[in-house]
């Protein structure tokens, strides 16, 4: 199945559909990502902090895809910003990873009280020149965090990733990034289970025939965000990759974008050092 792809301002392309390991236990990594990989994943996202790089580049490795077919993410933990220790830190998870480069290379959080995303922003655009990551981009920021990276900035970030789901639609910073050329991608898309109990979602899976997590991912791509669905078993993977196949209406778009309460789930991007 042929996963629609978005353009980045960094010129390459990223799948639109992606495959994310967050708190996926560093044990199991290796056997979760390969199935994610049988199932037709090429777009993973992982993180330092998350402990499981190594079980994705065992997965990578073991699966023998050509390295040009797959689309690897990870991040700056907070920890780790400043110039030197950003290019301390994506060189170990390159190595964890057992590559050499990725394709997206993120600052995690902005850590407002550690005040470093700016000087980590600028090393970032280093590793970006030095080829080792095809683009940069950041992860949980807010406009008040972004204005300060595109002042300084040479590289403007490809991707936003933050937190986004119906009831939490972040619309500021989507604006934001738009009006700048920064590509949204969703964590949490499905709500962590929030939304699946909503009664217009499950009307609106019934009326398709699909299951709830189907069409929230249908909301994320028909929006134009990139998704990044986590899953440990294998049926699931499957099912959150089967979402090609129909579409929703502009009514059932506008009722799912209805769903909005600033149902933050995560924490608040000002909040974490």
């Amino acid at each position: 199945m042929s996963v629609p792809t978005i353009e980045l301002n960094s010129g390459h392309t990223i799948p639109q559909l992606g495959f994310g390991v967050f708190k996926v236990d560093p044990v199991e990594t290796e056997r979760v990502v390969f199935d994610a990989l049988e199932v037709g994943y090429r777009h993973l996202d992982t993180a330092r902090i998350y402990g499981n790089e190594a079980g994705v580049g065992a997965a990578i490795a073991k699966s023998g895809i050509p390295r040009d077919e797959l689309f690897i993410t990870t991040k700056l933990w907070n920890d780790d910003q400043g110039t030197q220790s950003a290019h301390d830190a994506f060189d170990r998870s390159l190595e964890q990873l057992g590559l050499d480069r990725v394709d997206l290379y993120l600052i995690h959080w902005p850590s407002p009280k550690t005040n470093k995303f700016v000087e980590s922003w600028l090393a970032m655009e280093e590793m970006a020149a030095s080829g080792r990551t095809t683009s940069i981009g950041v992860s949980n920021f807010l406009p008040h965090h972004l204005q300060p990276v595109l002042d300084v900035a040479t590289v403007v970030p490809a991707v936003n990733q933050i937190e986004l789901h119906p009831y939490l639609q972040q619309r500021d910073a989507v604006e934001f990034g738009a009006a700048n050329g920064i590509a949204t991608e969703a964590w949490s898309p499905l709500g962590r289970g929030h939304l699946l109990e909503d009664a217009t979602v499950a009307a609106i899976a019934e009326a398709h025939e699909r299951s709830i997590a189907q069409v929230l991912l249908r909301w994320h791509l028909q929006n134009g965000y990139i998704v990044i669905p986590k899953s440990t078993h294998k049926e699931r993977m499957a099912e959150n990759f089967d979402v090609f196949g129909f579409e929703l209406s502009e009514t059932e778009m506008a009722g799912l974008t209805a769903l909005e309460r600033d149902g933050r789930i995560g924490s608040h991007p000002n909040e974490v050092d």
